[in-house]
Parts: structure tokens; sequence; C-alpha cells
């Protein structure tokens, strides 16, 4: 018999055969249990409104934990601080103490709150407006939402009275900062901004509301308000100082968790490979993990376990959902079945709080879900959580894991990897998954492409001084230089002003969830409905002409691209054959900012550089395979599009040919080495960078102009970068290590996605050598290893 509840549903999931599927052609890479914690409770700080005391002892809270008091008693003394503890940990606490005691005790003062996601929000919203119509003191303050969702007639009173605010980013960007004199009474009372799974914010998006957080404190400070910040987040590494490089402000960071958590039970999995059909090149092909997720998730709920299963898509979640419930009906299960469901983005606000409601008293047994229900919504009672694929950041998995046995009870997690080298790589090495330290957040604010934008929204909202300028980062001045000599903005004496003919565009510019504010909107030509948007620079990509295009499980054609207009033409249809676009990519070297040789020992020869670079990139899309779904190629059909050139940042390594002879490596086979050998490091630098694999792209040539040797480049994607090629130099052997073991470990003889496959190569994945490409990685890694001259400028 099992020690654990996880042990047992997992001994259960892996002998059961009720979905028709063979368990055990699967392998449980690893099983964990992971021991409960007790909770570390402590005094109620003596400043606490004493009616908000009574209302959370009356609601089961007799003692707070030592993180939520150590944080609140930070914001209280009017330090910026940042708590970064464990999913289910009562962080929102930390918050709520400071924010309610002190607006009962001042009649104007307010607060606003941030949130990444619409649910997260409305959750805290409802939480908070519950508390202050419950507590005398605080019957007087509105609660309210600021976001797309808020009727017109509805936003005069808000602005005029809410005193807390529950809004996201991109709404201070495009309402309050682009409209700030309607909002001069909130950033004239602003005591408070609380800013929610702030370890969300990385990458372009990271820097963005960096920004963005940059202007709203501009703003406060010439309207009188000095704000105290209050972040929360996952576990992360060095949350102080990511919370800095969000704000620009010192930061205390709490990280002593003091929440207790039940036994957990942590499993991975690797689907076993389908007999009944071959991918690209004969490569083997893994089950799918949706198919093997939602049978996991029938056999678990079969069970009695009240299941969340995480998916990274939005048509992921729903046929997750469809093909758990369609199992249960085959297992004689029809009333289990019929409560399943699937929670993404693009559901109406009211069918997002009906599904958490009716997931967190029981009347659904399981759901299929994006990452949009994967923050600090409180869903009790759950027994299990399965994760349909690496997340992309350790965080998100130790977020997604956090969902199960939130309420003290015991819990099992299980990851399905999916087929790709990330998710290989991690079933195979559960330390990195496990063990290792949560990825510090990467995001560079000091990114000029972004900063032009935000630096020409600031001077529209009021001019900018010296001092100002200095308080956007070390490249602001240069930045401004450059806008004021081409006549965006305008040098007076009282600072630098937005010329006059743009200053009401620039806000709509600025999109700050991607990089420039220029998409190309899809339109359904039938009915004349947006169906949503994609940048210039991928549309080419995806929505080229002939393209077959998803949206929320519908499926268009493209009719016509447009750069020019902006626009691309589709109409409903659903042919049994896919799109791939065809592509060429090419890049030259702008600049070198740092170099590094590595080797130089017996074991390690020199002759291999690595260096962190600035790069042009020119992509173009030749054309496009139509394939059938389970991969054959039907026909290529030619385009003309013009290349899409793209400044940004990539970090290079480049061998001499002699290496390569020397690690028996002959000439035609340098191509497929290579090339293999950039796929399989894109796949693996999300673990190290947290980015995605879309995020960024690669170049390998056996022959390249700038540097005369074989050379491979992998490159943000981005303009101006987003941090990450800069994370892959900085932990280059790191990478190189994973990398290589992925590769080696693969059982696939010629390369398959788990290993060497890319899903978006623009060559077909050809030409690729899976054995030179593990033996020049392996080469690199112990290079790096034990590389002697340090990096130089």
């Amino acid at each position: 018999m099992s020690e654990s509840f996880g042990g047992e549903l997992l001994e259960t999931l892996r002998h059961a055969s009720g979905s028709g599927r063979d368990a055990d052609s699967d392998t449980l890479t690893h099983v964990r249990t992971e021991d409960p914690r007790p909770s570390s409770p402590v005094d109620w700080p003596e400043w606490v409104l004493p009616a908000l005391r009574e209302h959370l002892v009356d609601n089961g809270i007799t003692a707070p934990w030592s993180h939520q008091v150590a944080t609140a008693q930070h914001a209280w003394d009017g330090h910026d601080v940042v708590v970064a503890t464990g999913t289910a940990s009562g962080k929102s606490l930390g918050y709520q103490l400071p924010v309610l005691s002190h607006l009962a005790s001042g009649a104007t003062a307010s607060c606003l709150y941030l949130s990444p996601t619409k649910a997260l929000a409305q959750d805290q919203r409802s939480t908070l407006a519950r508390m202050c119509s419950q507590i005398p003191q605080l019957r007087g303050v509105m609660v309210a939402s600021y976001d797309g969702d808020t009727p017109t007639e509805a936003r005069r009173t808000i602005r005029d009275d809410a005193r807390i605010l529950v809004s996201n980013p991109d709404m201070v960007h495009a309402s309050l900062l682009g409209q700030s004199q309607r909002w001069s009474r909130l950033l004239r009372s602003l005591h408070f901004i609380v800013v929610d799974e702030c370890h969300v914010y990385r990458g372009v998006f990271g820097a963005h509301v960096s920004l963005v957080l940059r202007r709203l404190l501009r703003l406060a400070a010439r309207a009188g308000a000095e704000p105290t910040i209050i972040l929360a987040s996952a576990t992360t590494a060095e949350p102080e100082r990511h919370a800095e490089r969000l704000t620009g402000r010192p930061t205390v960071a709490v990280t002593d968790d003091g929440s207790p958590r039940g036994e957990r039970t942590v499993a991975l999995w690797e689907p076993g490979f389908r007999e009944d059909i071959v991918g690209e090149h004969g490569a083997p092909v893994r089950r799918a993990a949706t198919t093997e997720s939602a049978g996991i998730m029938a056999r678990l709920i079969g069970e009695g376990a009240r299941t969340l299963t995480f998916v990274r898509s939005r048509r992921g979640a729903e046929i997750t959902a469809l093909a758990c419930a369609e199992d249960l009906s085959a297992a004689g299960r029809p009333g289990d079945a019929s409560r399943i469901a699937s929670y993404r983005a693009g559901y109406t606000p009211e069918a997002r709080r009906d599904l958490e409601r009716r997931l967190d008293n029981g009347e659904l047994l399981g759901l299929a879900a994006t990452s949009a229900l994967e923050l600090g919504i409180d869903v009790g009672g759950l027994d299990a959580v399965v994760s349909c694929g690496f997340p992309g950041t350790v965080a998100s998995f130790r977020q997604q894991a956090g969902r199960a046995g939130r309420r003290g009870q015991g819990c099992l997690v299980v990851m399905v990897a999916g087929d790709n080298p990330l998710d290989t790589y991690l079933v195979h090495h559960p330390e990195a998954l496990l063990d290792a330290p949560v990825e510090a957040s990467v995001f560079d604010p000091s990114n000029p492409y972004i900063l032009a934008g935000h630096l020409l929204c600031a001077a529209a909202e009021a001019p900018l001084t010296d001092g100002e300028i200095e308080n956007f980062g070390p490249t602001a001045r240069r930045v401004v230089d450059s806008l004021v000599a081409d006549g965006s903005l305008r040098q007076r004496p009282r600072g630098v002003f937005c010329d006059l003919e743009i200053s009401g565009e620039v806000h709509g510019r600025v999109s700050i969830r991607g990089g420039a504010g220029d998409d190309v909107v899809i339109v359904d030509q039938d009915s004349g409905q947006v169906l949503g948007t994609v940048d210039t620079a991928r549309a080419v990509s995806e929505v080229h002409d002939g393209a077959v295009y998803v949206h929320q499980s519908e499926s268009y054609l493209v009719d016509a691209l447009s750069l020019q207009d902006s626009v691309a033409l589709v109409h409903p249809e659903s042919p049994e054959w896919t799109t791939r676009p065809e592509e060429t990519t090419s890049i030259r070297v702008d600049g070198v900012r740092r170099t590094r040789e590595i080797g130089g020992t017996e074991s390690a020869p020199s002759g291999v550089w690595t260096a962190d670079v600035d790069v042009e990139v020119s992509h173009q899309v030749t054309g496009y395979q139509r394939r059938t779904l389970d991969g054959e190629v039907l026909t290529t059909v030619p385009l003309d599009y013009p290349p899409q050139r793209l400044r940004t940042r990539a970090v290079a390594y480049t061998v001499d040919p002699a290496v390569l002879f020397d690690l028996g490596i002959e000439e035609p086979l340098w191509p497929g080495t290579l090339h293999a050998a950039e796929h399989a490091a894109i796949g693996l630098l999300p673990l190290l960078a947290t980015c995605d694999r879309w995020d960024i792209g690669g170049v390998s040539t056996v022959l390249h102009a700038d540097t005369g040797f074989p050379t491979v480049f992998v490159y943000d994607g981005y303009e101006g970068g987003a941090g990450f090629a800069e994370a892959g130099f900085e932990r280059f052997a790191q990478w190189m290590s994973m990398t290589a073991d992925t590769v080696e470990s693969c059982a696939c003889e010629s390369g398959c996605p788990s290993c060497v496959q890319s899903p978006k190569c623009g060559n077909g994945n050809d030409p690729l050598f899976k054995h030179g490409a593990a033996v020049l990685l392996r080469a690199l890694a112990d290079a790096s290893a034990h590389a002697e001259h340090p990096a130089r400028a």
C-alpha cells in the first residue's frame, strides 16, 4: 500500500486502463513525495484596524503567518516590499492589512491594484469589496474594476470615487496615463500601489510594464503623492532585484514562507511512441501530450480525484476537456463526463466566474485550463493537477502544482512531457525541475526600441525634466536626443515636450504586450468580425496568403495579407490539411559587446569563441507547404513577400574548422551538424532565460561573412532584444551541457522533435545530423566548463 494519498492515486493511475490506452507503454521517469510543512503563525501587528482583525478571525484566520506580517509591516512603515512565497501562501493578506487599515484612517487615501489577468483581478476585487462591505469603518470605500470590460457609463464614477482601483498595466498605460488629467484625484491621493504576480512581467512585456510603472510614479510625484509599492510574486530567484528593475526603486524582499503545505507527490510522465505513424524524415512520433493528459485526467476523475489540467493553448484546453469527457463516457461514466469543462481567455467574464465558482464548490470534477487560471485565484479542494507539457518556466510549473492541496490535503501532480527537447530534458533530469532554484526573470527596460515609445508617451503626459529622464535608465538621454533630432520631441527651457502633431497618437502606438503598436488585423470578410491581431514581423509567417489560421477552435483560410494596409482577410474553412511556411533567414553582425574564447585545455581544445552581439536579422517567407494532419507534404506554394528586418541581440558561437575535423565531423556533415545543434539549443534556452522558444530564433552557417568561421546564432525575436540572448551568453556552459544531455539521451536514431527537430524550422528540418550535433554540443559543454579566459569588452 502506498504511504501517501498522492502515491495511492499514482499507483491506480499506472495500472488503470479505463481510458483504453496502455499506461504501461508510457514511461514514469521520476516520482517524488514532498513532506508536509507546518505553519509559522505570529501575533497580529498592533496597528491593524481592530474591526479588520475581528473580521479575519471570524472567517477562520485566527493568526497571520510570519511572511504576511513581515510584508505588511514593511509596507506600513513606508518601505517598498516584495513577498515571494509559494502558491496558496496567503500573500494577499500582506497587502490587505496595511491598505485597508490605512484607508480606514484616511478619508482620501487610495490604492491601485494591478494584475496581469482579468480573472485574478476580479477575484481580488470581489474579496476586497466583500471585506469593505462587512467592516463598518470601510463601508464608504468604493472598490471598482477598471479594465476593458468596464461599462462606459460607469467609468466617470469610478474615476471620481473609487478608492481601491483594480486594474492592469494595459489600462494604466492607455487610460490612466493616456488621459491623466481625468485621473488627477487618484494620482493626488495614491498611497499604495499593489503589483500582484509580478514574476509574470518578464521579457518584452516586463520591459513595457517597468516603463509604465516609472511613468505612473512620475505623475504621482508631480501630483504630490509618494505611494508605497507592494509586490507579490511566486517563488523566484532574486525577487528584490526583479522588483527593483520593475519599479526603479529599492525594495525589501520577504521570502521565508510561513504557510502550511500538505504532502505532495510529483510524477514526471513521458508518453510512449505511436506505432502507426512516422514523422518528418521518418522520425518517431510520441503520443500527443494533450491526448495523454486527457487520459490521465479521466483516470484520476474515475478514482474520485478532482483534477485540474493545465494546457498551453486555448485550443488545447478545449480538445483536452472534450477528450477527457469522451474517455469517461467510454468507461461508462456519462455523469462524470458532464462535469468536465474547459477554461481559457476569450470567454466572457461571466462565463469565467461561473466556471471558477463551479470548480471551487465541487460542481465540476475536472477542468482543462490555460494559464489564465494559473495565477492566484483561490480554488480549493483539488486532489490532482496535470501539467500538459512544461509551462515554460520552473516558477510557472510550481505555480500550477500549487493549485492542488491548497487547503492542506495531500495531492498528486503529474507533468506530461510534450514532444520537444526541453520537456524531454526535464523528465530525464528531474533535479532541473524539482531541485534547481527558480529562474531569475529576464527583461531590459533600457532597450532603446521599447524605451522610445514610452518616452514619447511620458513627454505627452507632462514635459520631461533632466532628472526625470535619468530615472528612465542609462540609455534614456541618448534616446531622447535621437527623438529630438527627428522632431518627435521638442527641447524647451522648461523641459522636453512631445510634438503637438503626434501627442494625441503616441499612446496608441505602444502595445505593452508586444514590441511596437503596428499590428496586422485579422478580419473575417464574410462577417466583418475582427478575429485578432498579429504583429507585423510575424504576420508573413502566420497569416500569409493561403495560410490556415485557427481562432477559438474555428479554422479559417487566409485570402489575402496586405502589409501596406495592415490587414489579413480570411474566411471560414476547415481543409483536411495544415500549412507551414518556408523561410530563409540571414544575419549580419552590427556590433560586438563581449567575446570569450573557451577551451584551451587538453580535454577541451581552443578554437571556439562565444560572443554577445548586436545583429540585423533578415527574414523572408518564400512559400508554404500544405501538409496532411499526419505530416505528409501535399504541395509547395511559392510566395513573394519582401524581407522583414529585425535589429536585435544574439548570442553566437564560432568553431574553427580544425575543431570539427578533430571531432571526427567531416565537412559535408557540417551544415546538418550546426543546424541540429542550433535547434536543440533553442529548445533548451527557455529553461535559463524565462522565455518561450517562440520568442527566440536561430541561424547556422558553415561560413559566416562576419566571422569567417562556422557559426551558430541564437537571437531575441524582438526589436532591440529582450535579454534572452544575453542570458545565454552568461550561462553558456550550463546551456550547452543541458543541450548535449538532451540530444545524447534521446533514443531516436537520426533526430526527432524530442531532440533536434523544430516545429518552426523554415527549412523543413533539413539538413539535420543528430550524431554530429551531439558530439559538437558535448565539446562545447566541456570547453566552456574549462574556459580560462574572462569575458572582455
